[in-house]
This record gives structure tokens, sequence and C-alpha cells, in this order.
């Protein structure tokens, strides 16, 4: 059988049953983000040191807010400026993938996982599991859920509350559950200089 941490890296995803899994990878992840979620949120070198340790890897312009949770964290992959909000959970039996520029709304979820449907073979423990791509300068609002086997294109924006369940192409709207294009962005979009509060 291959290593674990093959399968778990593998940008194809997977199928494997859940008792087959390395159950020794899981509690490193568990009591890093516990550790990052005592620290004081001023503390930015020591939560810093806490995330590169955490994260596949993380630029250093990336920024993580308190009650992030993640399942392994090798699996996230977080690009320059990348902004997580708080409290989100990141199911990386994946790799996640966070381009540069893009921003994760509080309380989002970003889920590589998934289960049989057959109920016995969930009840045997059937998962499988697929990556999740946000290309550059995606805006995910608050409350969105992102399923494995996404990719969602760059400069795109997902509506708080939205499931994402499919790919989304670049430069569009998406809201609702599943999330549906509504409409691109286009130049009318941008906020007037005009509009801007000065700063003194």
């Amino acid at each position: 059988m291959r290593p674990f941490m093959d399968i778990l890296t593998d940008p194809n995803g997977y199928i494997i049953d859940y008792h087959d899994q390395d159950q020794s990878l899981q509690p490193h992840a568990r009591n890093l983000c516990w550790q990052l979620n005592q620290i004081d949120p001023l503390d930015d070198a020591a939560r810093r040191a806490v995330l590169n340790e955490l994260f596949g890897t993380l630029a250093p312009t990336a920024n993580v807010h308190s009650g992030f949770q993640c399942d392994y964290g090798v699996n996230i992959h977080a690009d320059a400026d990348v902004f997580i909000n708080y409290n989100v959970t990141m199911l990386d039996t994946s790799p996640i993938k966070l381009g540069a520029g893009s921003l994760i709304g509080p309380y989002s979820v970003l889920a590589c996982p998934n289960h049989a449907l057959d109920v016995g073979q969930r009840r045997f423990g059937i998962c499988a599991s697929k990556p999740i791509t946000l290309e550059h300068d995606v805006w995910l609002g608050a409350h969105v859920t992102v399923v494995g086997g996404v990719t969602i294109g760059a400069g795109s924006v997902i509506g708080a509350g939205s499931v994402v369940t499919h790919d989304i192409p670049a430069g569009v709207v998406a809201v609702g559950s599943p999330a549906k294009v509504v409409r691109k962005i286009t130049p009318a979009d941008k906020i007037p200089d005009a509009e801007l509060t000065p700063r003194d």
C-alpha cells in the first residue's frame, strides 16, 4: 500500500477505507490549532511560529485570525496576502491551495472529505477526498462552504452563506446553495474614488 502521506497529498484525490488512514497525523495538527487559539492575538511572532509549523506553506504576508481549525495542516498552502478571518475550518484531507490575495470570510468551511452515499459502505468507513483550489484574489463571504473537487476562478466573489459544489469561473459573483453564477464582475463595480472616506 502507498504511504498514507502520498495518498493525503495526492492532487487527484482518493477513495479509502477510513481504517487504513494513519491516525497518528491528526493529533499533531489538533495540538497546533489548540496552541494557536490560546496565543495572544497581538503576539504576531508566536502565532507565526505555530502557523509555520502547521501549514504546508504559508507566505510571510498571509494572515490567519483566531478560531482556526484543520485536520492536518500540511495540506494547506496559502500564498501572499491571503486573509483567513475568524473561526474558519479547513478539512484538508486533500490539498487546499489559496491563491494570492484570497479572502476567506468568518465561519467559512473548506471541506475536502466526503463519505459514501451507500449506508453500508458509510458505516464501514469508506470515504473519499478531493482537493480545493482558490485561484488568486477570490473572496469567500461569511459562512461559505466549499466542498472537495472545486476550483474557484481568479477574482470571483462567493456570496455569504453560499455552498459551492462545482467549479466557478473567474471574474464572477456566485451565490446560493448550490452556488450559481449570477453575473460577471465589471468595471462598473469599482467604487468611485469620490466615495472613499478620506484619511486625515
